[in-house]
């Protein structure tokens, strides 16, 4: 996102100084600031006493036009958040991008306390100063579901990473192999991925790469595997770096991800980049693109509906799945054509500069 902002945009980064769930920083960054192209960087150690007044000292005699977050709930999105509407940090505008988090299912996951933290929080949320990030018109309605008098300042959606031509040769055939990667957290829907490998009588296996979000769901995608006729043929393989996400995704015949609900899906993108067809459920933006050739659409969240789905795939032959793996790359390659080339952050810039009382709700392209 940085990346793709104009010169006009300069921008301050702060982000924890470790990946989500790691107990390892990155080596050497760990309270420091780094420049990246136009962009100060400054990587956090939440526990570290001294990083915090480090960072204080940087940023509390700067003036900026927007503070952007990600998320409603992050911790990293309610301090900064509560620190512009005390004054302690000098923000003329809010940008929230709720990254999906109101959307039905998110908003079903521990329902009682979202529901008690609006209730204290939504204050903070109201008034011209802040704006709200979109990824589409179905988030927009889920915003203003929650939100009624939101002010949505910016419906734009990501490019997603260019194509890839599909590998001349396919994977081993000596049977399917499928992958999920992803969030191993409920709304990912993994468990129901476990489940339908009992509706499959064809040799299919499965690998599965991502940080452990929810220990107690990740326990019960453990006992929904050991109680597989083949435990065997299901295989955690860990976390991956960013740059190994699109080569992991190549080496597979297919990608499942029956998600309860994504404002976008990278884990899609990703995977119809690298000409991987994606077995998906119908409450994604990619159910266009799955019919489009891009893979399989899932319209009934149960183990049986899936369970037909991957059938479907597992006895197909090699050169019908490796014919599947180009359509994907096409039917990715034209929807990615297709794109506006839509920066976030210029869209955040023009509705700073608007006035603060004249900035209407509107919807750009997505």
């Amino acid at each position: 996102m940085l990346a793709t902002a104009s010169g006009a945009v300069s921008t301050t980064l702060l982000t924890r100084d470790r990946d989500l769930g790691s107990r390892a920083a990155y080596p050497g960054l760990s309270g420091t600031w780094v420049r990246r192209d136009r962009t100060k960087v400054f990587y956090l150690g939440v526990r570290h006493p001294a990083h915090w007044r480090m960072l204080w000292r940087s940023l509390r005699s700067v003036r900026f036009d927007l503070l952007y977050v990600n998320s409603v709930w992050s911790v990293f999105s309610i301090l900064p958040i509560t620190a512009a509407r005390l004054g302690l940090l000098r923000v003329d505008r809010i940008l929230v991008a709720p990254r999906g988090e109101f959307g039905t299912a998110a908003l079903g996951l521990h329902r009682a306390r979202k529901r008690v933290f609006l209730i204290g929080w939504r204050w903070m949320l109201r008034g011209p100063r802040v704006l709200w990030h979109a990824t589409g018109p179905q988030e927009a309605a889920d915003i203003r579901q929650v939100l009624p008098r939101a002010r949505i300042g910016v419906v734009a959606i990501g490019a997603g990473p260019e194509p890839r031509h599909a590998p001349a040769d396919p994977p081993p055939t000596d049977q399917p192999r499928l992958v999920f990667i992803g969030r191993i957290s409920p709304i990912k829907n993994l468990d129901l991925v476990l489940a339908a490998l009992a509706h499959v009588r064809a040799r299919v296996r499965l690998d599965i790469y991502g940080p452990v979000e929810d220990a107690r769901y990740w326990q019960r995608c453990e006992a929904l595997r050991a109680a597989l006729p083949d435990p065997s043929v299901v295989s955690y393989r860990g976390e991956l770096r960013p740059e190994q996400v699109g080569e992991t995704f190549a080496r597979y015949d297919a990608s499942v991800l029956p998600t309860q609900g994504e404002n976008f899906g990278n884990a899609i993108a990703e995977s119809l980049a690298a000409c991987c067809p994606v077995i998906c459920s119908d409450r994604t933006p990619w159910t266009d693109v799955l019919r489009d050739g891009g893979g399989q659409v899932l319209t009934e969240l149960t183990p049986a509906a899936l369970g037909a789905l991957v059938t479907r795939l597992a006895t197909a032959s090699p050169e019908q799945r490796q014919a599947a793996r180009a359509a994907a790359g096409e039917a990715y390659r034209r929807w990615w054509l297709s794109r506006p080339r839509i920066s976030v952050l210029d869209e955040a810039r023009r509705a700073v500069d608007a006035p603060t009382r004249r900035v209407p709700p509107q919807v750009r392209s997505s």
